[in-house]
């Protein structure tokens, strides 16, 4: 599996999954989360509202993630994830391990061979990105080597993830994540 870190713009991305990072409530936000929807269109929105409606009509928990069509994106699917809010006191990484772990997971449902993230929680959020990164790329790494805090014994990893795209808005995110891939 092929790890890396581009600056650019998570919407443009042509793979087969965008994760996004949502707020609970589906319904679109601000920064990716507001991105995302602007250039999948009004049928994103639509489809989160009937999860809504359906099957997360509480919205979805922090460290969870629940998969929509793309729509208008290059990518087939948005995998939806609700990243923990350090100024409302959710600090626990394993939050944040768990919304990286759990799109791959859905990737590997969908048959998806390529995933695009962005730095989840890293900005209004509060994150450093510096422990975003270190989080989002060493839970990437335990995933494509099969260490899963919470597998079952003799529970091997699920395959067919070729590439895992970390997209960053800034240049220091850039560097935050580029720093964490290289190390060994």
């Amino acid at each position: 599996m092929l790890i890396e870190a581009v600056q650019g713009d998570i919407t443009t991305q042509d793979v087969d999954v965008v994760v996004n990072a949502a707020n609970s409530s589906l319904l679109g936000g601000g920064g990716v989360d507001g991105a995302i929807h602007a250039a999948a269109g009004p049928e994103l929105l639509r489809a989160c509202r009937e999860l809504r409606r359906t099957v997360l009509p509480d919205g979805l928990p922090v460290g969870d993630a629940v998969a929509t069509p793309g729509f208008g994106l290059p990518a087939r699917w948005v995998v939806h994830t609700v990243g923990p809010n350090l100024h409302a006191g959710q600090s626990d990484p394993v939050l944040l391990e768990s919304c990286f772990a759990r799109p791959l997971e859905l990737a590997v449902e969908l048959g998806a061979s390529s995933i695009a993230f962005p730095a989840v929680s890293a900005g209004i959020y509060g994150w450093p990105v510096a422990e975003v990164a270190r989080i989002a790329v060493g839970t990437v790494r335990m995933w494509r080597d099969g260490v899963q805090q919470d597998a079952e014994p003799g529970r091997t990893r699920p395959q067919g993830i070729e590439l895992v795209r970390f997209v960053l808005f800034s240049p220091d995110a850039l560097d935050a994540f580029q720093r964490e891939l290289a190390r060994a």
